[in-house]
């Protein structure tokens, strides 16, 4: 039986999915196709070059990596990615779709045509830093000439990518709605903004999901909280183990009807 993983954006709550992966491998399961979006997309990439997920959790840590991907605003509210892909070579060094373990792919949005592009060959790096830039807060990533943005803004889980290549569908959201805080900053006006415009699109994808995982307890956190690494891998690791009957039973299902 053919499995597929599909990771949704959202900043540094997608950490959580790592915790959602180690949680999954434990009851083992394994993933013979991956499509995410922005966060799920850095998660997915990582996962497919064969780091654990506790080695990912490591490298997303690290003082550099944590310094470059947090978002931040100078005085034109933008943040640029394109220095950072150096250091995503170090741990991806073949740079290229085609040289990962597990089929991998990735949303982002062309910002002129108005419209999603996948990519799942050729080169690697950059369009997994082009499906991360969040309009506002980074600016749009060029490749080949054509301006890229967050995947997010027109699939933040894709379903659609992989559906037909598998037998069974596990989705990974980090974005639960929840309760939230009053907001007192433009970031947060934004953010929040954001959230709920990307919401309203992924609802339909969730029904698609032999098995949708979505931490509830994420909602209490924000998509910079990237020094919060360990709290966010924990829910999502305690979360998907407090499901596993019903992942069981999911995968019992998919093998009958198969």
């Amino acid at each position: 039986m053919k499995i597929g993983l599909v990771l949704s954006g959202g900043g540094a709550r997608g950490i959580a999915h790592l915790g959602v992966i180690k949680a999954l491998s434990e009851m083992g399961i394994h993933f013979d196709q991956i499509a995410g979006t922005s966060a799920g997309a850095i998660v997915g990439a990582l996962l497919a070059q064969g780091y654990t997920p506790d080695e990912s959790l490591k490298i997303i840590e690290s003082s550099s990596f944590v310094r470059h991907l947090r978002p931040a605003w100078n005085r034109m509210g933008l943040l640029r990615l394109d220095a950072i892909a150096d250091l995503y070579r170090k741990y991806i060094p073949h740079d290229s779709f085609e040289g990962l373990q597990i089929p991998l792919h990735v949303v982002a949005v062309d910002l002129n045509a108005g419209e999603q592009v996948i990519f799942d060959r050729g080169e690697l790096i950059r369009p997994v830093l082009a499906s991360c830039c969040l309009p506002g807060i980074f600016e749009p990533f060029l490749i080949n000439k054509r301006q890229f943005v967050d995947g997010g803004v027109l699939n933040n889980l894709p379903v659609d990518i992989i559906e037909h290549k598998v037998d069974l569908l596990i989705g990974s959201h980090c974005n639960p709605l929840g309760t939230s805080k009053p907001i007192r900053s433009m970031r947060g006006v934004i953010e929040r903004s954001i959230i709920l415009a990307v919401q309203s699109k992924t609802r339909e994808k969730f029904t698609r999901c032999n098995v949708l995982l979505e931490p509830t307890d994420l909602s209490g956190y924000g998509p910079a909280d990237v020094g919060k690494a360990r709290e966010l891998f924990r829910i999502g690791y305690q979360y998907t183990r407090s499901m596993a009957a019903d992942i069981e039973k999911a995968l019992d299902t998919a093998t009958v009807e198969q």
